[in-house]
């Protein structure tokens, strides 16, 4: 079956402008997906995206403040995260303002209630429009991410070092440290060839170091959510990789665990990324779970 897939497209959204782009028909239930740190839009796979349109759903991508195409806040230098850490440092934003960017650009749709699906960074964001936001959502999917309780999810020696080191700002140099932080964080073995033309096309549309460390900032400085995902009412998903060392299980198991009647998804073997061989099981559980809405 055919999809109907826009071009990108901007939005303004308060101080922001989100860039989004949509597949399916929007007559039908709106799923709106949300990237992890420093991630663009396009790291959800037009494969899977069109997989969920093609299940009767409208399906949106975007790119999160201070990635890809959307607004940059380049008038704030990356916060010092030992700082933020300590409480001694405010970031310029909290996960619940990237919560209220993902519903600004519902308002914008005109769209009334979504399907909420978030993957690392982007389940914590997803969690909080729950949180938040409850009358937006028809139900919530938390993909390989965490409560925000630091006793859970803790990520391997490596995977830390991984999450670490910041990126080289040349191309090339960018591509070459993406290829060897998917060989640490994602499943195994590695797809060199579709991470190298992944990390290309980040690289061109927008690639921004300084905005990924303001990111970061909001995840550290932001409390856990543990307390307020028992509030959660919408039917709930979480999906977690056994072999996640970036976010390890205990985060995933953490997230179902909190949430009323939430289902936990483990998929075997699946690291910190969403591999072509797993679309079809992420796409199985993200429907179930629609469906139960």
């Amino acid at each position: 079956m055919a999809v109907a897939i826009t071009g990108e497209q901007f939005t303004s959204v308060g101080e922001v402008e989100l860039a989004y782009q949509a597949f399916g028909d929007p007559a039908d239930p709106a799923v709106l997906l949300i990237m992890g740190l420093g991630a663009q839009m396009i790291f959800w796979p037009e494969e899977l995206c069109e997989a969920l349109a093609v299940a009767g759903h409208y399906v949106i991508r975007f790119d999160n403040r201070d990635a890809g195409r959307s607004t940059v806040l380049g008038e704030h230098e990356p916060p010092d995260l030992r700082l933020v850490a300590a409480g001694d440092l405010e970031p310029p934003y909290l996960l619940e303002h990237m919560a209220a960017d993902a519903v600004g650009l519902l308002d914008s749709l005109e769209i009334d209630r979504a399907h909420i699906v978030g993957a690392s960074l982007g389940g914590m964001i997803a969690q909080k429009v729950a949180i938040d936001h409850p009358d937006r959502v028809l139900s919530l999917a938390s993909v390989m991410s965490t409560t925000g309780d630091p006793d859970v999810g803790r990520p391997t020696p490596e995977a830390m070092a991984v999450l670490m080191t910041r990126a080289p700002t040349d191309r090339d140099g960018y591509v070459r440290t993406t290829i060897e932080a998917r060989a640490v964080i994602g499943t195994q073995p590695p797809d060199e060839g579709r991470t190298r033309e992944l990390a290309e096309r980040a690289f061109d549309r927008g690639y921004h170091p300084d905005g990924t460390a303001r990111q970061f900032a909001a995840v550290v400085a932001s409390p856990d959510r543990t307390p307020d995902l028992g509030a959660i009412e919408a039917p709930a998903v979480v999906v977690h990789g056994s072999d996640d060392p970036l976010i390890t299980p205990s985060g995933g198991e953490a997230t179902a665990a909190a949430i009323p009647n939430a289902e936990l998804v483990v998929i075997a073997g699946m690291g910190h990324d969403l591999p072509p061989a797993h679309w079809g099981r992420i796409a199985e559980a993200l429907i179930v779970n629609f469906e139960r809405s």
